[in-house]
């Protein structure tokens, strides 16, 4: 019998651990996603940065972040995802580690719309694939390409907004202060005019 997708999270000492803190009632029940569905798909499109957690052959974790313009995470199947893995700091820890253990963790933050996902499977490190590196390579980004990985969902979890703090990125502020101050030069240029009687 194949493992359901809630099982991967929530194994044996997990449950004890709910059972014994008082929380394993309010989960008996819960499911999680394996399949892509279309609502995480659009919040994947959107994403510009998450964190990827993998870990050696001796359980030692590593988490490192991964940035790109909205969509550089691509879902490629209905439980698929890949992305350019761009050059970095060059130290090949998450390259290294998925040599020897497949098993990794992709963590999603929305902190604007306060959404987390939590993405549980494996990933593959994909190297010298021009086709599929090209896929993948955002149009007019700035960033050299080293590799492509490809992480084969397991299961998926959305969490609540708790404690997550509200920020929103620079960028978007920027755009909506122009926008702002573009309007208030039109307002301004149209009440000089009729205060001038042109």
């Amino acid at each position: 019998m194949s493992q359901r997708p809630v099982d991967i999270a929530f194994t044996r000492a997990v449950r004890a651990a709910q059972q014994r803190k008082g929380s394993r009632q309010i989960y008996a029940s819960m499911e999680m996603g394996r399949e892509i569905d279309p609502r995480l798909g659009a919040f994947i499109a959107q994403v510009r940065s998450f964190y990827l957690a993998t870990s050696s052959s001796n359980g030692q974790p590593y988490i490192q972040h991964r940035g790109g313009p909205p969509g550089f995470l691509h879902v490629i199947g209905p439980t698929t995802l890949a992305f350019a893995d761009f050059k970095g700091n060059r130290q090949f820890i998450t390259t290294g580690n998925l040599s020897e253990n497949p098993k990794a963790f992709i963590f999603l933050m929305d902190y604007a719309g306060r959404q987390r996902v939590k993405i549980w499977g494996a990933a593959t490190v994909v190297e010298n694939d021009v086709a599929l590196a090209a896929r993948l390579m955002p149009g007019n980004y700035r960033a050299a390409l080293e590799q492509v990985i490809l992480f084969e969902v397991e299961a998926w979890d959305s969490n609540c907004p708790q404690h997550i703090p509200q920020l929103v990125f620079a960028e978007d502020v920027t755009k909506v202060l122009a926008a702002r101050d573009d309007r208030i030069a039109r307002l301004e240029a149209e009440l000089a005019a009729l205060r001038s009687g042109k």
